[in-house]
Formats: C-alpha cells, sequence, structure tokens
C-alpha cells in the first residue's frame, strides 16, 4: 500500500478518535470544567485533534522499526519500545505546547497545577498516559492495522471520506490559525495568558445562564466579544510578566 496513504489513514483515525477521547476527558476529569458540561475539546472546529494524528503515524513508524530488530521479542526490547513511545508523544505534546504558548500566548492545555510539570505544557501524569496509549496500540491495534488498512483501501467511499475530511481540515486550520491569532491580539493587550480551556468554558456557562444557543463545534462564538469574555478572565489568568521572569 502506498506509504502516504497509510500516514493519511493514521491521522485521520488518530485525530478523530483522540477528540473522542479529549470529550470523554473534559466532561467528566478536567479541572477546567468544574460543571461537566460538554465542551469541544479541539482548537479546530471539526471532531479532530491533529496532535493525536500526529501522534498515531509517529507510534506506527516505531513499532514498525521495532519487529526488524533481532531481539524483538526480548521483553526488555518491548520495554523500551513502549518508552520510546511514551517519549515521543511527550515531545509532540511539549513542541504542540510550546508553539501555542510562546508564539500566541495561549496555553491550549495547562498542566500548571500537576507535579513535576514542565511550563504548564508536559508532565509525569499525561506522560504515562501517554505510555499507556503506547502500550495499548502496540498489543491491540499495531498487529491488526495493515490488514484494517488494506480493506479500508479496496473501499472507495472510506477512500472518499479521507480526501473530504483533508478538505475540511485544511480549510478548518487555516480557520483556526486565524482565530488564536486574534487570541494572542487580545493577550497580548491584556497583559495576559490566554487559557483556552477556560475560556471556552466560560463562553458555555454565559451561554447557560443567558439561555443562548450554545454553538458546539464553535465554542468561542457568543453574543459577547471574546474580547468581553478575556476581560472577564484576565484576573484568574496568568500574568505575562510573571510568565516570561520563569523563561
Amino acid at each position: 500500500m502506498n506509504i502516504f496513504l497509510i500516514f493519511a489513514f493514521l491521522f485521520f483515525i488518530g485525530s478523530v478518535f483522540g477528540w473522542v477521547l479529549e470529550l470523554f476527558y473534559r466532561r467528566f476529569f478536567s479541572r477546567n470544567n468544574p460543571e461537566r458540561k460538554w465542551i469541544n475539546p479541539g482548537f479546530c472546529i471539526g471532531p479532530y485533534l491533529p496532535l493525536y494524528g500526529t501522534g498515531l503515524c509517529f507510534l506506527y513508524l516505531i513499532a514498525s522499526i521495532q519487529q526488524y530488530s533481532p531481539a524483538a521479542s526480548e521483553p526488555w526490547h518491548t520495554i523500551i519500545l513502549i518508552i520510546v513511545m511514551m517519549l515521543t508523544m511527550t515531545i509532540i505534546e511539549y513542541i504542540a505546547g510550546f508553539i501555542s504558548l510562546h508564539s500566541f500566548h495561549v496555553r491550549l492545555w495547562d498542566y500548571s497545577e500537576e507535579r513535576a510539570n514542565i511550563q504548564g505544557i508536559i508532565c509525569p501524569k499525561f506522560s504515562a498516559f501517554w505510555g499507556i496509549l503506547g502500550t495499548v496500540y502496540y498489543y491491540l491495534v499495531h498487529p491488526y492495522i495493515l490488514d484494517a488498512l488494506r480493506w479500508l483501501s479496496e473501499n472507495l467511499a472510506f477512500s472518499f471520506i479521507i480526501g473530504l475530511f483533508f478538505g475540511f481540515f485544511i480549510i478548518d486550520a487555516v480557520h483556526s490559525t486565524k482565530l488564536i491569532a486574534r487570541l494572542k491580539q487580545y493577550a497580548d493587550e491584556n497583559e495576559v495568558i490566554v487559557r483556552y480551556e477556560q475560556l471556552k468554558s466560560r463562553i458555555r456557562s454565559f451561554q447557560d445562564e443567558q439561555k443562548s444557543k450554545y454553538h458546539f463545534f464553535r465554542p468561542l462564538h457568543s453574543e459577547r466579544t471574546i474580547a468581553e469574555h478575556i476581560n472577564d478572565l484576565k484576573d484568574t489568568f496568568e500574568k505575562m510578566k510573571d510568565f516570561r521572569s520563569k523563561i
């Protein structure tokens, strides 16, 4: 099968699966959603998280390389593989969070209250979570993934869905990047680091209080401007000067 098609499938599957996983995590466990309401977990409009799609592509690469190792059947070798997967996912998470934080002054997620966190972007707790996901992938997904992808590649309807997905995704990513750039402008004007999850939760609560329609796939859409919501929250946001002093 064409390697580009394989990665296209993996990115699609990982992005959608990750979105569903994060949707339930934010609904039932996130500290930024104390009211336990359904909130779109991504920065894009659609139901996908590129971080997970990228991560799944890397997990596939790592597991595929491992099978050619002469010591592939050794238990210690499998343990090392899982650790490499965990570290790879942590690095991907750190790069994505670092770019968002330092380039746009927006925290897409916040681990500041977790133990041994690094800049609130990564922490041991969620690195362990990546390790668990890597283990699940290696034992329950990777052995069957090529057969599944081969079957899907022969299904023209699914190939059409993949093409449609990437068309929407590219447009969505451009639109969402412009939105994040607007948040940067508001962050700079107010000298704060915008906590994206907290902002979305605030807008959801405001819409419910006003008995107005909440747009699930446009979580920043409101009868008030984003700037007004940020002004309400800016005292709870990290101050830019404090952030810079830690760098």
